[in-house]
């Protein structure tokens, strides 16, 4: 009797292990959590517990296998923290690919760093993080932490798929909070994906399971507008101890005025007095801003400022006037209290800053942005002045803040307005020189390339680098020719029209390949484009060509002594949706020859079943671009 009664309790003993044991094995994995991926969530937990306008509680578990090094970036084991956001507890444990455990990693274990970004000369900010240097493949790391924070003006967002090349087999959130405060929250591209949603009194959750890993795709839209993702906001809300309201636009931009802005205004009555003898009696509202931004650009430099609500709130004008630098808020407020002084009006303008379009959300009250800008309203439109940088031309945005919604500022409320969209047309690049093939099919040749739009804030910068630094990018950029030599660089940076110009003398051995009697010659020596998007057996995501582009070239031909045309390609025009190329060869005299070619790029967003037809048309350019004349000896 002993006996019977003692196996059933040792059997649940050992299941009991086993089942903890088998919880963190890696080797139970189904394989389609596995293909394409370098790490596997396992289990994601996030609660979020808002108590009141001014606290708010995250506690997260994460339980995420790591398959091979490439996966160590995905365990994102780390807490932010500041005076107004503690971390109440954070820990981890390490486990081999049986689950067995090898290490266990307390608070005091974890790294201690500012969070200063290189630029910051102001920061409360730190963050505790694992670093953890694995010896072996799998590993699975369980994190847990609980954070509370007064700032209830950043709600976590729930991103069950936030990283290429992971899996998941399960994530959850769950946010409870109080009826009073204007809780909303909204859902983004949930087709096609099993998500759970439970609603119920001051509470709501979102859970899924099973999502198989995404891997990046040629031209794909950014992952905002791909994967599923949920937002959540307060219409009552505290940044830093200032409690704000974020039920309209209207009503957010008033109150960040009047929170953030309105105190930070003045300057001294020298400063004043300087700027009114800069502008003189000029009238014209842009040709005043003109002065002042340049005034701005020559006194000012940037540096980063995350001190408190001054991660929000821009020094004061007149200690930037003293010092001589700030961040993106305290330029752009400087310069817009400059403007004040001598009757311009420009707003303070919340935006998102990336070289990916990266809209705000019109239609989701909270606190977005990352960056702040200058509105001139006009007339007939509105200029945007980027105050962080000494170089940029007056009006000109560049591919940071082009073409998305930001939020303008005005004093008595806030506005959802539209940057400045680079027309294809606009952004153009037109080349015009010609060259010189000898007897031996070695290669001289000019060109100008002129560049405006977008395409000039591609290449404006490179006059600031040094001369090993641009002759490595002018080897990089004709990388299609060998033995490149560039013999002469000139530029010239009109930031009046805002066009970039390069004059460029080049020379390379052997350019075409001289086989006695024959040689064969690349027509296309300046501006080849062989880029190809990659080909996919099923493709997943829709694509988009985010900004259009325009290239014209004309380059004369000439040819060397005693050989003749024997070949040449056909005048070709490619015409699609997606843009226009065309190329054409004037034969001008027996040894000249005129090149000529445009490719329009149209910019658009497309489902994936147009992806092969944009990839014949890409390619039909690639290999329209590589054409070859053939010479024979006469």
């Amino acid at each position: 009797m002993r006996y019977n009664y003692f196996l059933p309790v040792f059997i649940l003993f050992v299941t009991m292990i086993k089942a903890q044991t088998i919880d963190y094995s890696s080797l139970i994995l189904h394989e389609n959590l596995k293909e394409n991926a370098n790490s596997i969530i396992r289990n994601q937990s996030i609660i979020i517990d808002i108590a009141s306008q001014k606290s708010m509680v995250v506690k997260t578990t994460k339980v995420i296998t790591v398959l091979n090094s490439k996966g160590i970036s995905n365990v994102d084991a780390r807490e932010y923290y500041s005076n107004s956001e503690k971390i109440l507890s954070i820990q981890a444990v390490i486990y081999n690919s049986f689950g067995k455990e090898i290490k266990k990693i307390r608070k005091s274990d974890f790294k201690d760093q500012s969070v200063a970004d290189g630029f910051s000369i102001l920061t409360d900010g730190k963050v505790l993080f694992l670093d953890y240097t694995p010896t072996d493949y799998p590993y699975t790391v369980v994190f847990e932490s609980e954070t509370k924070s007064s700032n209830t003006a950043f709600i976590p967002n729930w991103s069950p798929i936030d990283d290429y090349f992971e899996s998941v087999q399960k994530s959850e959130i769950t946010v409870n909070y109080p009826s009073d405060l204007g809780f909303k929250h909204k859902e983004f591209n949930f087709e096609g994906k099993d998500i759970k949603k439970k609603e119920q009194v001051n509470s709501i959750s979102f859970s899924v399971e099973n999502l198989v890993a995404e891997k990046p795709e040629d031209y794909s839209p950014i992952s905002t507008k791909i994967l599923p993702e949920v937002k959540f906001g307060l219409e009552k809300f505290c940044l830093e101890g200032v409690e704000g309201t974020a039920k309209t636009w209207e009503d957010y931009g008033k109150w960040m005025y009047n929170s953030l802005l309105k105190d930070t205004e003045e300057v001294s009555d020298e400063t004043k007095s300087k700027i009114k003898a800069l502008v003189g009696n000029e009238s014209d509202p842009i040709k005043k801003a003109k002065i002042i931004y340049q005034y701005v650009q020559d006194k000012t430099r940037y540096v980063s400022i995350q001190l408190g609500i001054g991660g929000w709130k821009p020094m004061l004008a007149k200690d930037v006037d003293r010092l001589g630098y700030g961040d993106c808020k305290a330029l752009s407020n400087y310069t817009r209290v400059l403007l004040k002084s001598v009757g311009v009006d420009a707003f303070y303008t919340q935006i998102y800053g990336d070289r990916s379009i990266k809209d705000f959300d019109k239609d989701f009250v909270t606190m977005q942005g990352n960056h702040i800008i200058l509105t001139i309203p006009t007339n007939d439109k509105m200029v945007f002045l980027e105050c962080t940088s000494q170089t940029i031309p007056f009006g000109f945005q560049g591919n940071f803040t082009d073409d998305r919604y930001a939020l303008m500022v005005k004093p008595e409320k806030g506005e959802i307005i539209k940057t400045n969209d680079y027309d294809e047309k606009l952004s153009s690049q037109v080349y015009k020189g010609n060259y010189a093939i000898d007897l031996e099919g070695n290669l001289t040749g000019n060109v100008t390339i002129k560049s405006k739009g977008i395409q000039y804030d591609n290449v404006f910068s490179i006059e600031k680098k040094s001369k090993e630094e641009i002759d490595n990018y002018y080897k990089s950029h004709f990388y299609w020719i060998n033995n490149l030599k560039m013999d002469k660089i000139k530029f010239n940076n009109n930031k009046e029209n805002i066009e970039f110009a390069e004059d460029l003398q080049i020379s390379a051995t052997s350019y075409g390949k001289n086989n006695g009697d024959v040689m064969m010659i690349p027509i296309n020596v300046f501006n080849q484009d062989a880029s190809i998007p990659q080909r996919y057996r099923v493709r997943k995501n829709p694509f988009e060509v985010s900004r259009g582009y325009y290239d014209e070239d004309e380059i004369q031909i000439n040819l060397p002594d005693g050989f003749k045309l024997e070949a040449k390609p056909e005048n070709i025009e490619i015409k699609d949706k997606f843009g226009l190329y065309k190329m054409e060869l004037v034969v001008l005299s027996p040894s000249k020859l005129l090149y000529k070619r445009s490719l329009l790029m149209n910019k658009g967003f497309y489902d994936k079943s147009e992806y092969e037809n944009f990839r014949s048309f890409r390619e039909k350019i690639a290999k329209t671009d590589n054409s070859k004349i053939i010479l024979t000896k006469q």
